[in-house]
């Protein structure tokens, strides 16, 4: 059986994409900092499949001794790895003039550093079952959108990171994926019309396929995946 980890399965993207390859049969590794909103989501995400292969474990990505539960949990071997958990940093999202380097640091904390720290832990086991890495990166990491500087820096220093991994690790796919704007609450806290978004499963779906087809390591934008523009 194929074993998933995705971080922050609770809302949104994560719990989206998880449900997708709970109806393919994956067994999966759940995380997210909320317990009953991860519980509930395990419910949700499970459906008509087996509830053993689910695991919920609540905790903070950031947190070595979380991250040490995760890698315990798909310790039978593991087959993709999906980075999905990341923050904002402060809201209201700040201009580069005003953003608070100490909230910053804590932002690349959640959203490079614990994504790093989780591949590392897990590659071994990724290089045995010829897995891959899913990196959830982001349009702000390429385009000039003013306010979302701090939250860009992090996803751009992810895609790098993914793009000398993909070099450093021709055995393992390497994907960074932008899912594009998204009805999810994240956005929503951003200031922007959350509502007026396409929802995430469509974004999971088209990961789906990414997952599936097992393209070349590289970027890719889920509206290329789904065949628009």
């Amino acid at each position: 059986m194929r074993t998933a980890l995705i971080t922050g399965a609770s809302r949104g993207l994560g719990r989206a994409l998880a449900r997708e390859l709970a109806r393919d049969g994956w067994r999966l590794v759940v995380d997210a900092r909320d317990a009953d909103a991860l519980s509930a989501a395990a419910r949700a995400i499970g459906g008509d499949a087996d509830p053993g292969n689910i695991t919920a474990i609540a905790g903070d990505v950031a947190d070595p001794a979380h991250r040490a539960d995760l890698v315990r949990a798909v310790d039978g071997g593991l087959d993709l790895l999906v980075n999905n958990a990341s923050t904002l940093g402060p809201t209201p999202m700040h201009r580069l003039a005003a953003l608070p380097v100490t909230d910053l640091a804590d932002t690349f904390a959640t959203n490079v550093l614990a994504p790093l720290a989780l591949i590392q832990d897990v590659l071994p086991g990724l290089r045995e079952r010829r897995g891959a890495i899913l990196n959830v990166t982001s349009d702000a990491a390429v385009e000039n959108y003013e306010t979302w500087g701090g939250y860009g820096l992090t996803k751009a220093a992810l895609e790098q990171l993914s793009n000398v991994l993909a070099a450093e690790e021709p055995e393992v796919a390497v994907w960074w994926a932008d899912p594009g704007e998204m009805n999810t609450d994240m956005l929503r806290a951003a200031g922007e019309d959350a509502d007026a978004a396409p929802p995430p499963e469509e974004a999971a779906a088209a990961f789906h396929r990414l997952v599936t087809e097992r393209p070349p390591s590289g970027r890719y934008r889920a509206a290329d995946l789904a065949g628009t523009r």
